[in-house]
C-alpha cells in the first residue's frame, strides 16, 4: 500500500492532543481589532478544540498525527 500524503495546510493549523482530539486557534483575530472589545480579543487568543463533527475530516488530512 502506498504512503499517504499529509495535507500541509492542515499540518500547520492543527496539533494532536494526548487524548486524540485536535487543537486549533480561533478565527477573527487577524485584523480590524479596534472594533472588537478587549474581552473578545483576549478570548480569541486562547486555543480551542476542533468540534467532534469536524474531527474525522482533520484526521483524514493528517494520517500520521
Amino acid at each position: 500500500m502506498p504512503k499517504l500524503k499529509t495535507n500541509r495546510g492542515a499540518a500547520k493549523r492543527f496539533r494532536r492532543t494526548k487524548n486524540g482530539s485536535f487543537k486549533r486557534q480561533k478565527a477573527y483575530a487577524r485584523h480590524l481589532k479596534a472594533v472588537k472589545s478587549p474581552k473578545r480579543l483576549r478570548n480569541l487568543r486562547k486555543a480551542t478544540l476542533v468540534s467532534p463533527e469536524e474531527t474525522p475530516r482533520v484526521k483524514k488530512m493528517l494520517p500520521y498525527s
